[in-house]
């Protein structure tokens, strides 16, 4: 079991500390300030917005910004897939949802992603991404990133095939170039070494091709495994469907639904005073 390193406990539970006259201060990483998700984005955990920051550069497509989700900061039982990792089991994570859109068939999915991780291959956290429908059932896992000493990061091993075609095609970890924010304490840091599986992948474009017309949405996670220490993230930027940014389907505002009530009633009035007349 690994040593818990007791200014970490402090920082996560909020407690304030201060140093004895002499003692010498812990450096912390100093964390950028992250933008709110996107409208109609929703999140359970940690997600926001960031520029080019630490070891990930701003997108290859999409702008100058992307999307992220964490594990620091992240919520118990949340960010992980339903009989997914092998032996062992998630713990804490984030999920990041895109608003419900519409595709046609044949309508290509594209985005690009980085996962950055501080932990080693012995609790290899993973992050992932899938297609589901508007009622959260899942159409196709596009892909899974884990922590791993060798080989590639997609899928890693204990995961699924993706179904999305990813360019580059081989995805091994950068060793040891953690230093990202959204991992707060932990940028910077490796557990059991740069051998270990902790890095970056880069950016990698995933491309996926959706099969059948209908309403969807995308979803993004990040988990913990074996413990709740040492972060990992995904960053993820440009998502098209059909060569276009995502085009939320419109839901009609309250005072939208209030106002096709009045004109029913009124319709429905009239018709009461023509059959009467």
């Amino acid at each position: 079991m690994r040593e818990y390193l007791t200014w970490r406990r402090w920082l996560r539970s909020g407690v304030a500390f201060s140093a004895l006259a002499g003692a010498t201060f812990l450096a912390l990483p100093q964390a950028a300030e992250a933008a709110p998700i996107p409208a109609g984005y929703s999140c359970v955990g940690a997600c926001g917005t960031l520029g080019a920051d630490g070891v990930v550069t701003a997108p290859p497509v999409g702008g100058s910004t992307y999307q992220y989700v964490s594990t620091w900061g992240g919520t118990n039982g949340v960010g992980s897939l339903p009989g997914v990792g092998g032996t062992g089991s998630p713990t804490d994570g984030s999920t990041l949802s895109t608003p419900v859109f519409a595709a046609q068939a044949g309508d290509a999915l594209n985005f690009a992603f980085n996962y950055v991780t501080s932990d080693g291959s012995g609790y290899a956290d993973y992050a992932w991404a899938r297609l589901v429908t508007d009622a959260n059932v899942e159409v196709a896992l596009l892909f899974t990133a884990r922590t791993t000493p060798g080989g590639d990061t997609v899928p890693g091993f204990g995961m699924p095939t993706p179904a999305a075609t990813l360019s580059p095609a081989s995805t091994p970890i950068n060793p040891g170039a953690t230093i990202w924010s959204p991992l707060g304490a932990d940028s910077g840091r490796c557990f059991n070494g740069p051998t270990a599986g902790c890095g970056n992948t880069g950016w990698i474009l995933s491309n996926y091709t959706i099969a059948a017309a209908g309403n969807y949405k995308l979803q993004f996670g990040v988990t913990n495994w074996n413990d709740t220490q040492f972060a990992s993230g995904m960053a993820i930027a440009g998502v098209t469907v059909g060569g276009k940014p995502i085009d939320p389907v419109p839901v009609p505002e309250p005072a939208s639904l209030a106002l096709l009530g009045f004109g029913l009633a009124g319709v429905a009035a009239m018709r009461r005073r023509r059959k009467v007349g």
